[in-house]
């Protein structure tokens, strides 16, 4: 997909910066188990790789962007690349190795 027809998502959207290299957008819900999981595994992933930040949004607190992005469980996970367009996404619980393989598509060399 052509870097112009990607979604992007703003630092205002995320309520906070996006990360130097890339970004780990997670939509979770109060009571989803999963999404706790997953939580552990993007801040690991984001504390081993330097300028990857980690975001969790509240599904249910952000319904129009649920609805933009099309989101339809929780634990949904985006990653971004610096300039905020979505280059990956996965529902459920995701492997450590998957979300760091994932990174590879959006993260330039330091």
């Amino acid at each position: 997909m052509p870097d112009d027809d990607r979604e992007r998502l703003t630092a205002a959207e995320l309520g906070g910066p996006l990360g130097e290299r890339a970004t780990l957008v997670q939509f979770s819900s109060a009571f989803c188990a999963p999404c706790r999981a997953t939580r552990r595994v993007l801040d690991d992933v984001a504390g081993m790789v330097e300028g990857v930040r980690h975001v969790e949004i509240d599904a249910e607190a952000q319904l129009g962007l649920v609805r933009r992005l099309r989101v339809l469980k929780t634990p949904t996970v985006l990653v971004l690349d610096a300039q905020g367009a979505i280059v990956r996404r996965a529902s459920g619980q995701p492997r450590r190795a998957d979300v760091i393989a994932a990174l590879g598509a959006a993260v330039q060399p330091a």
